[in-house]
């Protein structure tokens, strides 16, 4: 009798720890995560790229990611457990960001040879504008080993500011200096962007709530983009002022005129993948 008991006694025990085989670590710390868990996590790519390509000298070997490019490739990415198996997700975007580069040379401001030709600079500020992209959807899991899959659904909006030019020519309009018509600023319209869709992927626990995946998505899209507009600069006189000039016998000097043309809107639709070969996560559970 007693044999029987320490038998029973042995398999249970052996049942138990095959049953938690893999889902905790020596120490006893859980890999997957539990009911209130949250997570955070991020495009793995950049740091793939790096540590596959440390060792080759220059290629990829940088920390980097794409940001403010009217994408949203890189983005904070969050998720509250309500349990085991059921999860809402969070992302968000926001940033800005500009770019300024100088032009030196010479010019001839006088027309005339027998001068020296003077120095200018000519500036170029490029600003991409304020953006903000948000998203939430709830997200299902099925597994019961470190390898899990899931799939469910989200919505996003965003709106991502146009990116705007402005030129600062320091070569000076005159009668003996002129070019013809030059830009000096150009304004993109803000773009909104809507999305609906859904998601499918594969998520591996290396490590206790530390999880790299797979996710490839699938949905619909819209985007709507408002006017934009271009100023350019000129030397000379309207068309307005030549001709008050032949009807009252009088001669407007020559000026800078500008003026600012508007460009039209644009809007679309996509029932399409939302990434392209799927995507690589990061993430960790707290």
């Amino acid at each position: 009798m007693k044999k029987r008991l320490l038998f029973v006694a042995a398999i249970v025990a052996a049942s138990t720890t095959f049953a938690q085989d893999g889902l905790t670590s020596k120490k006893g710390e859980a890999y997957l995560p539990e009911a209130g868990d949250w997570s955070i996590g991020f495009d793995a790519a950049p740091l793939l790229n790096y540590v596959g390509n440390a060792a080759n000298g220059s290629t990829n070997s940088t920390l980097t990611a794409p940001w403010m490019n009217g994408t949203v490739a890189q983005e904070l990415r969050a998720k509250m457990f309500k349990d085991e198996n059921t999860a809402y997700r969070l992302r968000a975007r926001i940033g800005t960001g500009s770019t300024s580069a100088d032009a030196l040379g010479k010019y001839d401001m006088d027309a005339d040879a027998t001068t020296p030709d003077v120095d200018y600079v000519v500036s170029t500020k490029t600003s991409q504008g304020f953006s903000v992209v948000l998203g939430a959807g709830l997200e299902k899991r099925r597994g019961n080993t470190r390898i899990q899959g899931y799939y469910g659904g989200e919505v996003m909006f965003g709106l991502l500011g146009g990116p705007s030019t402005t030129i600062s020519d320091g070569r000076i309009l005159s009668d003996d200096y002129d070019p013809g018509v030059r830009t000096t600023e150009t304004k993109a319209g803000s773009t909104i962007v809507f999305g609906l869709g859904g998601f499918v992927g594969v998520e591996w626990f290396f490590a206790p709530k530390v999880s790299i995946g797979a996710e490839y998505t699938y949905g619909l899209g819209f985007q709507s983009t408002g006017e934009g507009e271009t100023t350019t600069e000129d030397w000379g006189i309207t068309a307005t002022e030549a001709a008050n000039d032949i009807a009252n016998g009088t001669t407007t000097p020559n000026h800078i005129i500008t003026e600012t043309v508007k460009m039209g809107k644009s809007g679309g639709m996509t029932f399409d993948t939302g990434n392209m070969g799927g995507s690589i996560n990061l993430n960790f559970h707290f």
